[in-house]
């Protein structure tokens, strides 16, 4: 029987092995499984290597979190804390609030005499343009007013006094998206980047000085104008700087001749100051004399001469997210403080936004915010309270307007795609993402939601932080795309790049610049 042995187990062996080998391959994974199987090989590029990836997918409908890495640690999130204080003002303020600016007088009037001061009081409003502020000239004027005898004082006192904000860079306080925030200000143009002058800088010929026009003409800033114009075809070296803590704004490079006029912005010291001289200016051109300016509160029982209301909040939030406002941002803080603490500040606005986002079901204990835009580096927020928030205010009221004034990946209008508009374009993700952006230096982040291919609203939070190099916005629009294709397996993953390319970036067709918070 000894010879049958090695024959029973070679039988055996056959049956047993017979079923192995021609079961048919288990099929490809799809749902959860091949998500996080996708999105683990998108965050394993090698330019993450040292850096803070923290990652959270939601499936509102379900409840089911969907991917997670890195969940509860603070990262600094740049302007996708914009996300937090749109939330928070839309359910504090609603989203018809408007701002208000006016002019009054207490003194009397006797004929064209207005026999005192003249007073401009702002509420914080970013939109207001040199032609609203001619507009307001022209009212005063219909009212026989054509000398006041006073000053026309700026009233700026419905915030408090402080311009910037805490971790601010103090090297960043020259450009626009860092300006001064006040009540009472100038937007130069439909962005609506309040305390900033836009500069139209154009050639001349070879050799003499540029032509520099301020965009509302103002005494605002003082310009020291240094750049010359250049030989035809020579490059560019045009720099725009206002001094640090001064009026004074430097004019300095070269400026091909024949070229078309450059835009520069930049931001100006006293916003009130700005908002009042741009007014005199109109009232002048009114046929009304002014002795001078000054500031000062508006008296109690103050009439009103002239008034302008902004646009409601839900229409300024398409500029404030699509364009990634930093102003707008700041002045809705400061609103939420006024209008329910009776005191508009940072401290008291940031205290009202904590409360409307428990009551949105986040937990601010679990967060760091200083400001209301995200150009704080010292902002922390986890990824997976960012993703809650977007889970929950999906039930709110307001959810269509708050997702609608969010970037559209792909879309090439500006005011529809913004920030996204040069991302995913031909992708599965295009005009499927609606989500906010983030850049700081070291920082880039992603944030919304992504339809999904069954047609289901996914959200989710991209934080990345500490990497060097180029900002990896690729692998935010790849795990964004990956979204887009849920349930089923993606069309494509990008390959990883090789070891030795790490830390040389790709091309991201991002809308930000390597400082601003985006």
């Amino acid at each position: 029987m000894r010879r049958w042995v090695p024959v029973l187990v070679l039988i055996l062996f056959g049956v047993l092995a017979v079923p192995l080998l021609s079961a048919p391959p288990s099929a490809a994974p799809t749902g959860p499984d091949a998500l996080r199987a996708d999105l683990d090989r998108i965050l394993a590029d090698p330019r993450l290597d040292g850096a803070h990836a923290g990652v959270v997918v939601r499936d509102p409908d379900t409840d089911q979190v969907l991917y997670s890495r890195q969940p509860a640690a603070r990262a600094t999130p740049a302007s996708t804390a914009k996300l937090f204080t749109a939330a928070a003002a839309l359910d504090e303020l609603g989203p018809e609030h408007r701002f208000r600016t006016e002019v009054r007088a207490a003194a009397p009037q006797a004929g064209p005499l207005l026999l005192g001061d003249l007073y401009l009081r702002g509420t914080g409003d970013p939109t207001v343009l040199a032609a609203d502020y001619d507009r307001l000239a022209a009212q005063v004027a219909d009212r026989g007013v054509r000398v006041v005898q006073g000053a026309v004082r700026a009233d700026a006192t419905w915030f408090d006094d402080v311009p910037l904000g805490t971790g601010w860079a103090w090297d960043d306080e020259p450009y626009y998206y860092s300006a001064p925030v006040s009540a009472l200000t100038v937007a130069p143009d439909e962005d609506y980047d309040a305390g900033t002058v836009q500069l139209r800088v154009a050639p001349t010929a070879p050799g003499l000085p540029v032509r520099v026009d301020p965009q509302p003409a103002t005494g605002a800033i003082r310009l020291d104008v240094r750049a010359t114009t250049g030989e035809p075809g020579s490059e560019s070296t045009l720099a725009v700087t206002r001094e640090h803590g001064g009026d004074r704004v430097v004019v300095s490079g070269s400026v091909p001749a024949g070229s078309e006029p450059a835009e520069e912005f930049t931001s100006v010291p006293d916003p009130a100051a700005y908002a009042v001289d741009v007014f005199v200016r109109a009232l002048r051109a009114h046929g009304v004399q002014v002795g001078g300016t000054g500031t000062g509160a508006t008296p109690e029982g103050a009439r009103v001469l002239a008034a302008r209301d902004s646009m409601p909040l839900r229409d300024l939030l398409v500029p404030f997210l699509k364009l990634s406002n930093n102003g707008h941002a700041e002045v809705l803080v400061k609103e939420m403080g006024r209008h329910a603490r009776g005191t508009g500040s940072w401290p008291a606005g940031l205290d009202v936004l904590t409360g409307r986002l428990t009551e949105l079901g986040v937990d601010p204990a679990r967060l760091r915010l200083v400001d209301g835009s995200g150009l704080s580096a010292v902002d922390g927020i986890p990824p997976d309270q960012q993703a809650l928030l977007l889970d929950q205010v999906r039930s709110r009221p307001w959810f269509a307007d708050f997702k609608a004034a969010l970037p559209l990946a792909g879309a090439p209008d500006r005011m529809v795609g913004g920030t996204l508009r040069n991302r995913m374009a031909g992708t599965p993700a295009e005009r499927k993402v609606s989500a906010k952006t983030g850049s700081l230096s070291g920082v880039s982040s992603l944030a919304g939601y992504a339809t999904a291919a069954d047609g289901r609203e996914l959200v989710f939070s991209v934080l990345f932080n500490d990497f060097l190099g180029d900002s990896p916005t690729d692998l935010e629009d790849a795990i964004a795309v990956r979204l887009a294709q849920y349930p089923g397996r993606a069309e494509h993953v990008p390959a990883l790049p090789r070891k030795n390319t790490a830390g040389t970036g790709s091309e991201s067709g991002a809308e930000c610049s390597w400082t601003k918070s985006c």
